[in-house]
């Protein structure tokens, strides 16, 4: 997720420490390295490296940086590794100006490209620095700044916002396109931020930006224009007054809740990382070669590997082979040679497990690539390339929108081994949205009703069965509840038997599979179970189940990704009802460093 704060005041001063401090309020948003730069007059003073802040505050006396402009940045990386040259902020090629961003600008390799070819100086492999060059290439030709930031706007892709300074100049200005941009104006000052936190503690006068929007930042005003034509745009501050806590879980009880709902997001932001990405064509072409395919992870990291290997069946017509990476190297690392290709799934990428399967197959000569949401980790510096998740820090212990960005990537990359276009999938944010709003209400009564019941099941077919695995995982992490995710066809193996008055069942149903879905839903209502079934609106749905929750219409290799979301919420609201916490169940970690 990363985050930006740069401040403005009406006299020269200590700016270090302030950076310092609202550097430390955006933590909880993740990062892995961190960076300040101060302006005075004609001298720009930049100090960053990859590192914990205090280590790296201490490391290049952040408290002496003086000015009457600052920015500092908290890297969460993207493009290029955690090292300090891609640390933000970044300068044009003459030190004249300085910025940071938070997002991803997706067309960041060709742009440096092309700023290279204009001769610019480009010092690292980060976007941060493409939005500042993007700048650059408008003063040089010039451009007043807010045209220049007006123009780099069209030539940015992606979501994201950034903050700029120049050299003799009293303001500091920035952008929103996607990601967040928080104003807040005190006495003295003003100041800009990808978040609250930063700014609280400095003034409670805020106000929103929407995207399309430019800020200037004065030491005593603020000016809003328009992108789209450079217009004045009038807007009046609010006064904020929720707690710390609070603001940074964005209003919500807790962070998963606030990570179930930022599932759309981030999924917007890795599809068009996905777009851009140089590294996505070339896997795909080693996909194609291979003699076989193997997508290896552990909990539901291997879920989504399971519902990658349909997608790539259905979609694609090419098998793959999931499987849990303990036991990989067991049953198949014994056959695999150079000729096979591995993709190894892990949303920490230090997952011990995976990383141990990793070296066996390396060791076999297999193709190794990664897909992984902490860039700079063990494995996304073991595989030959890694795609990225794009989805920022996930506080929750049990993994929300790590899981959703998974289960996109595989389907993304199945649509491109089809040759299908990609943009049929540029949907999925706003069906994620209207998911949440469809059923928020009636899962919370189902969750009210069923919460008395500690053995349940979650049954799915197809598609749909790993999302099965995933809900009863979720039900298992949080409500320590027993919760069995199955194959629906299996449950009349010896399941069947379990069930009595009352039970709860869910069904998740794709649209091409409702009749052999009917046909579980009556095999255990016919004996008493109460089965909850999770599909788009289908009248043979409401004819056979006790309870529907109904989807959006949509293609039906998205009916897995919308089908997650009432079984996390209904995870969610059960844990909350039991009286526990569930950001951090007990006995569980967020990253397994152990076998």
């Amino acid at each position: 997720m990363c985050g930006i704060f740069g401040i403005v005041t009406d006299k020269e001063q200590a700016l270090g420490p302030i950076l310092t401090e609202a550097a430390l309020r955006l933590t909880y948003r993740g990062y892995d390295s961190v960076g300040a730069a101060t302006i005075s007059g004609s001298k720009i003073d930049l100090r960053k490296d990859k590192g914990r802040i205090k280590d790296v505050a201490e490391a290049y006396n952040f408290a002496e940086m003086i000015g009457s402009r600052g920015i500092t940045q908290l890297r969460w990386a993207t493009f290029g590794e955690p090292s300090q040259v891609n640390s933000q902020p970044h300068l044009d090629s003459d030190g004249d100006l300085v910025g940071a961003h938070n997002g991803n600008v997706v067309n960041n390799v060709e742009l440096r490209q092309q700023f290279a070819a204009e001769g610019m100086t480009v010092r690292s492999m980060n976007d941060g620095e493409s939005c500042v060059h993007a700048v650059e290439r408008y003063i040089n030709k010039g451009f007043d700044f807010i045209e220049a930031i007006r123009r780099a706007y069209g030539d940015l892709q992606g979501d994201y916002s950034f903050v700029i300074g120049q050299i003799n100049d009293d303001k500091l200005y920035a952008i929103k396109k996607g990601s967040g941009l928080v104003v807040g104006i005190g006495e003295g000052f003003t100041c800009v931020s990808s978040d609250l936190p930063s700014i609280l503690p400095l003034t409670r006068k805020i106000m929103r930006l929407n995207d399309g929007e430019i800020i200037t930042l004065s030491p005593d005003k603020v000016e809003l224009h328009s992108v789209k034509d450079g217009s004045l745009i009038q807007r009046e501050p609010e006064t904020v007054t929720e707690t710390m806590e609070a603001v940074q879980k964005g209003g919500y009880a807790h962070f998963m809740l606030k990570e179930i709902h930022e599932q759309s997001q981030v999924a917007r932001e890795v599809l068009h990382m996905l777009d851009g990405s140089p590294d996505v064509a070339a896997v795909i072409e080693k996909m194609k070669a291979a003699r076989n395919l193997y997508f290896i992870g552990c909990g539901t990291s291997y879920h989504a590997c399971l519902i990658g290997a349909v997608y790539f069946a259905q979609i694609a017509g090419r098998p793959v082979i999931p499987v849990l990476a303990p036991q990989f190297t067991p049953q198949y690392a014994p056959t695999v040679t150079s000729k096979d290709v591995g993709l190894f799934v892990s949303q920490s990428g230090e997952t011990k497990d995976v990383l141990n399967a990793l070296e066996v197959a390396e060791a076999k000569g297999m193709a190794c690539y990664g897909l992984a949401n902490v860039i700079g980790s063990t494995l996304t510096r073991a595989t030959v390339s890694s795609l990225p998740l794009c989805c920022g820090y996930e506080i929750s212990v049990p993994a929300t929108k790590t899981f959703t960005n998974q289960v996109v990537t595989f389907l993304y990359l199945a649509y491109r081994m089809a040759g299908r276009d990609t943009q049929e999938l540029a949907a999925i944010p706003a069906l994620m949205d209207k998911t949440l709003e469809m059923v928020a209400a009636q899962v919370e009564t189902i969750a009210a009703e069923i919460n008395g019941w500690n053995d349940l099941y979650c049954l799915g077919y197809g598609g749909t069965y790993p999302i099965a695995l995933e809900g009863a995982l979720k039900l298992k992490e949080i409500t320590y509840a027993h919760c069995e995710g199955m194959l629906s066809t299996e449950f009349k193996h010896g399941p069947l038997s379990a069930v009595s008055q009352g039970f709860p069942i869910l069904f998740a149903a794709g649209p091409q599979d409702v009749p052999l879905i009917v046909s579980g839903l009556n095999e255990v209502t016919c004996r008493g179970a109460r089965a909850i079934a999770i599909g788009q609106d289908d009248p043979r749905l409401h004819a056979n189940a006790s309870d529907v929750i109904v989807l959006p219409q949509s293609a039906p290799e998205i009916t897995p990704l919308l089908a997650v979301l009432p079984l996390q919420l209904l995870s969610y609201h059960m844990s909350v009802l039991r009286g526990y916490d569930p950001d951090f169940p007990r006995n569980l970690s967020k990253t397994l460093t152990v076998d």
